[in-house]
């Protein structure tokens, strides 16, 4: 794998990268939809967190906002690439199980502390207006998961550069890095409370982003609670209800 993307050229990374990014988000969007809507209803697990039903045209738009994440992040692999080819960075010469790891470990706290910022940004003033396409998927779907406007995808896309400038990382870590921050990022999606009885990191994950996109400020958060819990932004479990309540009694 490491001679393989060292050896390639810059159109064969772009290439590369449009396979894999388009390929992991049709397969967990897919994966997702069938275990929300089809095995877990039927083994009775857990419930859909916001019951409303989808604006119009929402699929439609997040899938082509989707198509235009694809595009930016597989393309943007020349970046990494680059720095390996131009020298500013290595790739790990047959790294050891632990180390990957750690690696793997060091990048999934990276990538929470990266993903915070960045999103907290966006709900600035000053950068509202490029997360408000994000936004409009107030009941979220698996495909809204790459539903960015092109600056947030830059934003949230450049996550393992300034890692590769400071370590030599494994090739196996980095891939690891798209890998978890999608699959994180589907199920915070999802719009399903996949164990309403439990509050693991896992299962409160789907809540928490499920309460972003209902309010709209307050946890900022990715997968993990640790930095809206060090900010001040989580929000509580009801933050939602009078926005739902409401629609029912409609």
């Amino acid at each position: 794998m490491r001679e393989f993307i060292l050896n390639c050229t810059a159109l064969e990374i772009a290439a590369v990268g449009l396979a894999f990014f388009g390929g992991i988000y049709l397969f967990f969007g897919a994966a997702n939809i069938f275990i929300t809507h089809q095995l877990l209803p039927r083994l009775h697990i857990g419930k859909p967190l916001d019951p409303r039903p989808l604006a119009k045209d929402q699929l439609r738009r997040e899938l082509l906002w989707s198509a235009s994440s694809i595009v930016i992040f597989g393309v943007g692999m020349i970046f990494p690439w680059g720095f390996l080819q131009l020298g500013w960075a290595r790739l790990a010469v047959n790294p050891s199980f632990l180390q990957i790891i750690a690696e793997v470990i060091v990048l999934l706290i990276w990538n929470e502390i990266h993903f915070y910022l960045n999103h907290w940004l966006l709900h600035t003033r000053w950068l509202r207006r490029f997360h408000l396409p994000h936004h409009r998927s107030v009941v979220t779907t698996p495909w809204s998961t790459y539903a960015f406007h092109p600056v947030e995808a830059l934003m949230l896309g450049n996550v393992i550069l300034l890692p590769m400038l400071l370590h030599d990382f494994s090739v196996y870590a980095l891939f690891s890095v798209p890998l978890f921050s999608l699959l994180f990022n589907s199920i915070g999606h999802s719009n399903y409370d996949w164990s309403p009885a439990r509050h693991t990191v896992l299962h409160n994950a789907s809540r928490r982003h499920h309460l972003h996109h209902a309010c709209f400020n307050g946890n900022y958060g990715f997968m993990f609670p640790f930095m809206d819990k060090l900010f001040n932004t989580s929000l509580p479990f009801d933050a939602a209800d009078k926005q739902i309540n409401r629609w029912r009694v409609d």
